[in-house]
């Protein structure tokens, strides 16, 4: 499994959003500056991360995003899928739906690669905002 760009930025971007995080307002380019995301880029990814209910936005003179929940309730799978949406290893895994897949209607792999996803998708569930947080709080300690 390989993340796109805007996945990984995503994770950065959060990451240092919570570790700066005490509930202050944080405009994309102050994300886009301490995190090395061109702004264009990070303003695209904070766009998603707001749709999908991650950060919270207001506009105007002290306006920015602030972390919609707590970090302890945000996880890595969480912010994969505002980016990438569903996390699935495979086009067909997580669908009932027929893929464009030439094996699609004989495949024997198929039900299996759901167990693979949500074995996948849970592993990343098992990581949280505030973990990664920590690590980079460390780091800048």
């Amino acid at each position: 499994m390989r993340l796109t760009h805007l996945a990984d930025y995503a994770v950065v971007i959060l990451t240092a959003a919570a570790a700066r995080s005490g509930g202050e307002r944080l405009s994309a380019s102050l994300l886009a500056a301490e995190t090395g995301v061109p702004l264009p880029t990070a303003q695209k990814v904070l766009g998603k991360l707001a749709t999908a209910g991650l950060l919270q936005t207001s506009r105007g003179v002290g306006g920015g995003f602030v972390l919609a929940r707590e970090a302890t309730t945000i996880t890595l799978a969480d912010i994969i899928e505002a980016v990438e949406g569903p996390i699935a290893m495979t086009q067909c895994s997580g669908s009932d739906e027929v893929s464009d897949c030439a094996l699609d209607s004989r495949c024997r792999l198929k039900p299996h690669m759901n167990i693979v996803s949500r074995t996948v998708r849970d592993a990343l569930a098992g990581i949280t905002l505030e973990q990664l947080a920590s690590e980079r709080r460390m780091e800048i300690a």
